[in-house]
């Protein structure tokens, strides 16, 4: 088990509210610890006293010497040739001794530390592995060095000024250079000698009162105290025991999580995939979040809890997201810090999720809800610090930051999606969308192959989608499987009536047997299309599924009437099923079946219309197609009534009111 095995501290507490427990008493001595932003303060204090290190370069100096001589030598010489031996010796000299003078003094190179500092400011001058501090306006700038350097030759009248200044212009060199590594290596060393506490609890001393107010101080030392308690390890048996509390409360939550599917959802329970899925999307969530809370527990907040929310509502409904989404937080946080604040804070989050995506039907939701999840976050988390803190100084920018990730990364769940539709063969609705699409290359294909076919599945998608939205199944999936579920008639489209344009019937060039083999193929032909388009297996369940495996009444009886008193295999005018197993697809076969029969009829009365619907509809339960589905005698008798009503709304029949 990842889970850590430390003690946890029994008692829950905020700064500013009552102590509702018992009276305290220290169980063991133990140090108070600062809080965390006096640490804070006292770092940055460190950091701001410690004076930056600037190491004196010798061979800037040599550097500089052979170049102050090279220049002068060319001046000199330029101007006078040879002449003047002493007064070149005596401008030399000068211009050696000024160099010397400033140079070993030191020219500062500029680095930003030194940003606004005024001249009293310390700082570091390393040479010869000796450090000595010196004030900052002691030590030259390039451009103090040449000032000091002009104004000293100024004062020079017997020698020639003009040269000395066009030297004096360039021969200085930064020589003390910042030296950064030593500089954080001795704010280290200091900020190691800085002590985390400022006191000590003795064993047995009382702490706080039942019902006394936690001011700072308490606050303080009760935390400190539970920072403690965390941190000891105790005994093997007692090792042993935590392992066991542990245990039994995963076990309880992953029994509740059992109770649930079995009894509220056993549409799921029934499906290894859809367990197997949501077990992989709370692990994908808790082993994380177990492993960040035993190294870095500040890293926690980074990881976008938001996402398995997201996953889960576009999968399943919002009742099994909820429940998997509190009892994955309640998981998390048997191990995290503050339990309490992370749950409320959590528990809101999976409220937005739900909320923001009921209708997921396009993927720019997706981003706006990453939004929405930031502003949750920032919101929660301040209301916390402000009723713990009483004031804005226990706002941390790092945790504003680190939420704007989380929320960043819950982006991710789009290309998950799309990769488990695949791992576990599930859709969601963002896919049935796209298959939905009438531009979509299959269903472009059937268009103008096969268009009376097209139109006909058009309308038994608008049939399918109004009944079983009033007897809440899925209009979507149903919708996208009637597109497709005659994709089989455009290798022989002319062999079906609705793409007959003339009077011409090939049938009657050909045997009633054939006939029907060429119809009952349709759906074995649309199947191997489907399949080589890489439609989804649940689109698929819609071909073979919409005939069931009723006879093809027509061929059968004409053939039993041209050949009387010959017996005749009903297996070769019957379709091979199987019947529909789901509400859905049991819809679309009335759907299909009243639609497509409503074409050839001539009197498009009100009360043909409900005739057609009920001999077909009563006829298809008479043969037990629905004997799998899960639809209700009560929700056929609505489908019915839909179905008539959209008949008659496309054959404009007038409802006939008594007279």
């Amino acid at each position: 088990m990842a889970m850590p095995r430390a003690v946890k501290f029994k008692y829950t507490f905020q700064a500013g509210k009552p102590w509702l427990h018992s009276k305290l008493i220290a169980p063991f001595d133990f140090p108070v610890l600062k809080p965390d932003e006096q640490v804070r303060a006292e770092k940055r204090q460190i950091e701001e006293n410690i004076p930056p290190y600037f190491v004196f370069d010798e061979t800037i100096n040599s550097r500089g010497l052979d170049k102050l001589i090279a220049d002068f030598n060319e001046a000199w010489i330029s101007k006078y040739s040879d002449d003047g031996l002493k007064l070149r010796q005596e401008s030399f000299g000068f211009l050696l001794n000024l160099y010397d003078s400033i140079q070993e003094t030191g020219i500062l190179k500029y680095h930003p530390i030194l940003e606004g500092k005024d001249a009293d400011y310390q700082v570091n001058v390393v040479r010869n592995k000796l450090a000595v501090k010196k004030p900052y306006g002691q030590l030259h700038t390039i451009r103090s060095a040449y000032e000091t350097g002009m104004e000293l030759v100024s004062k020079q009248t017997s020698l020639d000024q003009e040269l000395m200044e066009g030297l004096v212009a360039t021969m200085f060199l930064q020589n003390l250079v910042y030296d950064e590594s030593l500089t954080k290596q001795e704010i280290a060393q200091a900020t190691s000698r800085l002590s985390a506490t400022y006191g000590l609890v003795q064993e047995g001393e009382l702490i706080i009162n039942e019902g006394e107010l936690i001011d700072e101080t308490h606050f303080n030392v009760i935390n400190s105290l539970r920072k403690e308690y965390e941190s000891r390890v105790g005994s093997s048996k007692q090792q042993q025991l935590i392992m066991l509390g542990q245990f039994i409360l995963v076990g309880i939550i992953f029994l509740i999580l059992y109770l649930f599917i079995r009894f509220v959802r056993p549409d799921v329970f029934s499906q290894l995939k859809k367990i197997n899925l949501i077990l992989l999307l709370m692990l994908l969530l808790v082993l994380p979040a177990f492993a960040l809370s035993a190294i870095q527990p500040q890293w926690l907040w980074y990881l976008p809890f938001g996402i398995l929310t997201i996953i889960m509502i576009t999968f399943f409904d919002t009742r099994l997201t909820l429940m998997v989404h509190i009892l994955t937080v309640i998981l998390i946080a048997l191990v995290v810090p503050n339990a309490f604040e992370f749950m409320f804070l959590q528990l809101t989050i999976g409220y937005v999720v739900i909320f923001t995506l009921m209708r997921h039907n396009k993927r720019i939701f997706f981003f706006r809800t990453s939004v929405f999840l930031f502003l949750t976050y920032a919101i929660v988390y301040s209301s916390f610090s402000l009723m713990q803190q009483g004031d804005f100084s226990g706002l941390d920018p790092i945790m504003y930051l680190a939420f704007a990730v989380s929320a960043l990364l819950t982006l991710l769940a789009l290309p998950l999606i799309f990769l488990l539709e695949r791992m576990f063969g599930m859709l969601t609705d963002l896919s049935l969308l796209e298959l939905s699409n009438t531009n979509s290359p299959l269903l472009r294909e059937l268009a103008m192959i096969a268009p009376g076919t097209f139109q006909h599945s058009m309308q038994v998608a608008n049939l399918s989608e109004e009944a079983l939205y009033e007897i809440n199944g899925d209009t979507l999936l149903a919708r996208t499987g009637a597109l497709y579920h005659d994709i089989g008639k455009m290798d022989n489209p002319i062999y079906f009536i609705e793409n007959q344009m003339g009077s011409y019937n090939p049938h009657d060039d050909i045997s009633y047997t054939e006939s029907a083999s060429i119809i009952i193929g349709h759906v074995t032909r649309g199947i191997e299309k489907a399949r080589k388009a890489g439609l989804p297996e649940q689109i698929i369940d819609f071909i073979r599924t919409h005939h069931g495996n009723r006879r093809v009444e027509y061929f059968y009886i004409m053939e039993q009437r041209q050949n009387p008193g010959l017996e005749l295999d009903e297996r070769d005018f019957s379709y091979r099923g199987p019947v529909p197993f789901s509400k859905e697809t049991a819809v679309v076969m009335m759907a299909d079946s009243v639609e497509a029969a409503s074409r050839s009829m001539k009197n498009h009365s009100e009360q043909k219309i409900s005739d057609l619907v009920e001999n077909i509809i009563n006829k298809q339960i008479e043969t037990r197609q629905f004997i799998n589905s899960d639809i209700t005698l009560k929700e056929i008798d609505i489908v019915k009534k839909i179905l008539k009503k959209k008949l008659m709304n496309i054959y404009h029949v007038r409802i006939a009111y008594p007279e």
